[in-house]
């Protein structure tokens, strides 16, 4: 995914985060920020320590990027939005890292019901 996709900025991430607007699931919490006229979503990806050691939460960063990646056409572009990973996300397959990040996101409206799973 290109970095301008990404919320990189800590100013930027710090916004999104105190919106309190959001949602969540076993494996995901997103929090949502509206950004009217942006050309494209921006995605901040954080993995906590809690997740493992180093090379588990790279594992788990690659398999969100990824995920976003095959889910972006579906993605609502003008919101600027927060994903972090919850303890044990880095136990599971990438086909289930899919269903769960598609599923909150269906949770936050920003990608309709109608996508497949």
């Amino acid at each position: 995914m290109k970095k301008s996709y990404r919320v990189k900025k800590e100013l930027d991430f710090q916004k999104v985060f105190e919106t309190h607007n959001s949602v969540a699931n076993r494996k995901f919490i997103i929090y949502q920020l509206e950004k009217p006229g942006q050309k494209h979503f921006r995605v901040g990806i954080s993995v906590g320590k809690k997740i493992g050691n180093a090379v588990h939460r790279v594992w788990v960063k690659r398999r969100m990027r990824q995920a976003l990646l095959e889910l972006k056409p579906q993605i609502k572009s003008e919101v600027d939005f927060i994903i972090i990973a919850r303890p044990s996300t880095d136990q599971i397959s990438m086909d289930e890292a899919k269903k769960h990040l598609t599923h909150v996101l269906k949770l936050a409206q920003l990608i309709d019901d109608e996508v497949e799973d």
